[in-house]
């Protein structure tokens, strides 16, 4: 008899160096589009993913972004993002679910630029078991600004929820 066969709501329209322009399937005109990495340890397995997309010019906040990190993460600690060689920010996270830890986070247009200019975003977190460590997971940052220049402005999110 089979059955139908729903396609997946999301896709993969470009990649641009190290990041993906993930779009989602609407009914509306263009379908709304975000910046998509998934972040891998040393041994190529994956750890993390980093969704990025632009807000209403209305805020402090530029752009937000959704980071995924492993469940058994010390979420008192939170997530702290550095550009190359710069000082680190610290984000707290949201919520945890199956998936992971979630962190969604507002980043200013000095942010952004940053992110333009680098090589690298060194995302920090903390083990729960072994919460004398840190565990730093590198997110490339080759292909960003051209990534950033197709992406979506978001729908307005509740802003006020980012960090």
């Amino acid at each position: 008899m089979g059955q139908e066969v729903r396609e997946d709501a999301s896709y993969i329209k470009e990649t641009y160096g190290s990041w993906q322009l993930q779009c989602f399937r609407t009914e509306a005109e263009e379908d709304p589009c975000q910046m998509y990495q998934l972040l891998r340890e040393d041994a190529g397995n994956p750890v993390a993913e980093f969704s990025l997309f632009k807000l209403p010019e209305n805020g402090e906040a530029v752009a937000g972004a959704t980071i995924v990190v492993p469940l058994g993460t010390l979420l008192p600690q939170g997530l702290r993002i550095a550009v190359d060689e710069s000082s680190a920010k610290a984000y707290n996270f949201s919520f945890c679910s199956m998936v992971g830890c979630f962190a969604r986070i507002g980043f200013s247009q000095a942010d952004i630029d940053a992110f333009k200019s680098g090589e690298k975003a060194r995302l920090t977190i903390v083990p729960a078991q072994a919460p004398d460590q840190r565990v730093v997971i590198d997110a490339s940052l080759k292909g960003f600004t051209k990534a950033y220049e197709n992406v979506s402005v978001a729908p307005n999110r509740g802003t006020a929820a980012m960090e």
